[in-house]
């Protein structure tokens, strides 16, 4: 069963390393954050010139690789071999460098410490190559987070760079970048440079430092279409319709209806406490409230065409029978539409 990105990580941290690494999938993220680990920190300085060698995967063949793997290191504990972008090595994907490759992962060099960084592809796990890399090496599989996550997601990572985070300002963020974990890490680094060390981050600071309109948000129209106020909704797509690259349309969409998927979710709970709300929606128990105010506003038939008018919408942005509609007027006929 492949490793999780962060229990390899945790022994990395405590210097465990294992003598091959294979990383794949489609979140980046995971990928970079261990390889750039091991480049970093699995040799000293002074050893790294003559035993530490990253390539990338178009320059490279598995047999120029498995030769430099077997080579011993010099005047030192042990060498680093770094393939990145390794989905882009020319016979990794036929069967003789599958058998190649899965020749030294069966006996590798207990002195070299070799790292695939496979991205955006899964090797098939049906073959030799996978089995192999899955009983005798280090196997991870890097999947993208789901959206629900996000928020814990967040969290996590602002604690750990010790500092606090309000659940609605984490949820602000994730629903604003969305699941691009190298993009929410970049933006929260570049965020906390700004507020004192160790303090807690508001919605306030991430729409002062993250670029967010205070006022004219897609969270303020959520807001805005759960209490089903219907001037300040039409206020927010006014404001969209004259700002439409920082509002596209597309995206607002998208932020809306994973919303009234999730108040479909909500729907269904047999449980109508906050706290069986949250768990029903996979949200944290701060945002059941607004949940429960939409599943009052808008009853479970409405709920549906809701969904319904905003696939339409998003076929729409995307030039499917949109005619010569602008993408103002598609989120003008859409606001109307859910709320009357």
């Amino acid at each position: 069963m492949p490793h999780r990105p962060e229990a390899v990580l945790e022994k990395l941290k405590k210097r465990e390393f294992a003598p091959v690494y294979f990383l794949q999938g489609d979140e980046p993220y995971y990928i970079d954050l261990i390889s750039d680990f091991i480049e970093q920190h699995a040799l000293p300085e002074h050893d790294k010139g003559f035993n530490q060698i990253v390539c990338y995967g178009k320059d490279v063949n598995v047999g120029t690789i498995v030769t430099q793997a077997r080579r011993f290191p010099m005047m030192a504990e042990r060498q680093v071999v770094i393939v990145k972008e390794a989905q882009e090595v020319s016979d990794l994907q036929r069967e003789e460098g599958q058998k190649l490759l899965e020749s030294y992962v069966q006996n590798p060099v207990p002195s070299t410490i070799l790292v695939l960084a496979h991205k955006h592809k899964t090797l098939d796990g049906r073959k030799g190559l996978a089995k192999t890399l899955d009983k005798n090496a280090v196997l991870v599989d890097a999947k993208k987070m789901y959206d629900n996550k996000l928020p814990d997601w967040v969290i996590f990572y602002v604690k750990d760079k010790e500092y606090r985070i309000q659940p609605p300002a984490a949820q602000l963020l994730a629903d604003y970048i969305g699941n691009d974990l190298s993009r929410l890490s970049n933006e929260i680094d570049k965020l906390i440079l700004n507020i004192p060390a160790k303090s807690e981050i508001t919605p306030d600071h991430i729409q002062k430092y993250v670029g967010i309109s205070k006022e004219y948000n897609v969270f303020e129209l959520q807001t805005a279409l759960i209490q089903r106020n219907v001037l300040r909704a039409n206020q927010i797509i006014h404001y969209f319709e004259s700002n439409p690259k920082s509002n596209p349309a597309i995206m607002v969409v998208a932020t809306l209806f994973g919303f009234f998927s999730k108040v479909l979710l909500a729907h269904a709970s047999a449980d109508r406490s906050e706290a069986g709300i949250a768990a029903a929606v996979g949200v944290n128990p701060y945002f059941a409230k607004d949940y429960l105010t939409a599943i009052r506003n808008y009853p479970l038939r409405k709920a549906m065409h809701i969904i319904h008018y905003l696939r339409e919408a998003d076929l729409q942005c995307k030039g499917v029978e949109a005619g010569q509609i602008s993408d103002g007027d598609i989120l003008r006929e859409l606001v109307f539409k859910i709320l009357h």
